[in-house]
């Protein structure tokens, strides 16, 4: 699926290409940037042994307090700047010898979608130092794997010939090979770069510079920075990840962000525009109702056995209020995860707000998320930014100029501005209600089974 995505979408973009002027054959260099953490378990021909495990399945949530057993939170923070949550591909990997030892014992290779479509296109194993971050078994500090790590999965064989080479910003994976060329319909032998995350793409497409935060509104939600330190955050709120290039993208990731506000326009028959409209129309606070957001687990807090519900319900309910409560449940989830960048020790941010994503065309959630974090809003006109930053990466490739130079003449971004439009002693009440509600029902406290 993947594959026939990336197929689909390059023919898409040649066909936009080529309306202004710009052939297939001018096509000089590609990159892939994909989601972070699924699991792709290759065997020793390279073929497929199961369907990926994706970042946001849960499944492996037993298998990561197995190894919080092994190993304290702490330690792990320490080892590998984060601590394990079902996400990470060190837990899928351990719910894969745990479920399914028969594919564990085939185990060849272990790929990153992202390191999966590079792979596809070069033939080459290769991943990036962001994209390795998030494995849970790749170390942003000393810069190399920690196989130590993924020994507590199985102490058996060696792990680093199943892993991807590791390889710094703009490096190249290898030439685009014949048949990937003739399905993409561009020429053959040209340079693909190693690629990245779609988080550390995001941050090189919107030119991100330390001292911003950017809000990215995807199914999940992410909130993040850039650093100049490695994290190591033992509560596990914050994930020490690498970014695409020599610095620190520490990251606070949640399940339910737009699969929220999805649910709920379906529950009320509307669509996502329908559904901006009503919450446009509801009061800030939405009547005291209180939407915890949790459809899906949660990964911050790490509950990922958690449900989602609500409160305040009053005779006076009305759909505008259900999708206001909606809206603001997961923008103060969001800015949960912005508190916790700070007391990770990341300094406080005092540039832009930088918001991305799906939900970032939600007049809706703008409207939400700039009242209640109190700043403006930096709203790139470009629709996708993590592919302007897998765009930088194939440039800086092409050209062997490195990623800085590329990034900044690319730096020609239209921004539009959103204000607050509230009060900040009201917003500071709407999220001392989400977070008294949250604390009430057992959401705030990972420890707590």
């Amino acid at each position: 699926m993947w594959w026939d995505a990336l197929v689909l979408a390059m023919g898409e973009a040649l066909a936009e290409a080529a309306s202004h002027g710009v052939r297939a054959a001018d096509v000089v260099a590609l990159a892939a940037a994909a989601q972070q953490h699924g699991l792709v378990a290759l065997d020793d021909r390279g073929e497929v042994i199961r369907p990926a495990k994706l970042w946001n399945d849960t499944e492996s949530a037993v298998d990561s307090r197995r190894l919080l057993d092994r190993l304290p939170p702490a330690a792990w923070a320490e080892a590998c700047g984060s601590v394990p949550v079902a996400a990470f591909t060190v837990c899928k990997l351990a719910w894969l010898r745990r479920t399914e030892p028969r594919s564990f014992d085939r185990l060849a290779h272990v790929m990153l979608p992202h390191d999966w479509l590079t792979w596809r296109l070069t033939g080459a194993s290769v991943t990036d130092r962001g994209d390795a971050s998030g494995t849970g078994y790749w170390s942003p500090a000393d810069d190399g794997y920690r196989t130590d790590l993924l020994e507590l999965v199985d102490d058996r064989g060696d792990w680093l010939s199943r892993l991807p080479t590791v390889h710094g910003a703009g490096a190249v994976a290898g030439g685009l090979l014949a048949p990937a060329a003739a399905a993409l319909g561009i020429p053959a032998g040209i340079p693909v770069a190693v690629g990245t995350g779609d988080n550390m793409a995001g941050a090189l497409g919107t030119g991100m510079t330390t001292g911003d935060v950017a809000v990215s509104l995807g199914t999940s939600g992410t909130v993040y920075a850039l650093h100049g330190e490695p994290t190591h955050d033992p509560s596990g709120a914050v994930a020490g990840f690498a970014d695409a290039t020599d610095r620190f993208l520490p990251l606070v990731c949640t399940l339910n962000a737009t699969l929220v506000t999805d649910a709920v326009a379906r529950l009320l028959s509307v669509d996502r525009q329908a559904l901006d409209g009503l919450a446009l129309a509801a009061p800030p606070g939405s009547g005291g109702m209180v939407l915890v957001p949790y459809l899906a687990g949660e990964r911050t807090p790490n509950r990922p056995e958690a449900s989602g519900s609500l409160h305040g319900l009053r005779p006076g309910a009305t759909p505008e209020l259900l999708a206001r409560a909606a809206f603001e449940g997961v923008v103060c989830g969001l800015l949960q995860g912005r508190d916790a960048l700070s007391a990770a020790g990341v300094p406080p941010a005092d540039g832009r707000m930088i918001v991305l994503g799906g939900g970032a065309r939600s007049a809706a959630y703008l409207e939400v998320l700039a009242g209640l974090s109190g700043r403006p809003l930096s709203v790139p006109a470009i629709p996708e930014p993590v592919a302007k930053g897998a765009g930088i990466l194939a440039a800086a490739a092409a050209t062997s100029s490195g990623v800085g130079p590329v990034s900044g003449a690319w730096d020609s971004e239209v921004w539009e501005t959103v204000d607050p439009a509230l009060g900040p002693d009201q917003a500071e009440s709407i999220r001392i209600r989400y977070a008294g509600t949250v604390a009430q029902v057992g959401g705030g406290d990972a420890s707590d089974p």
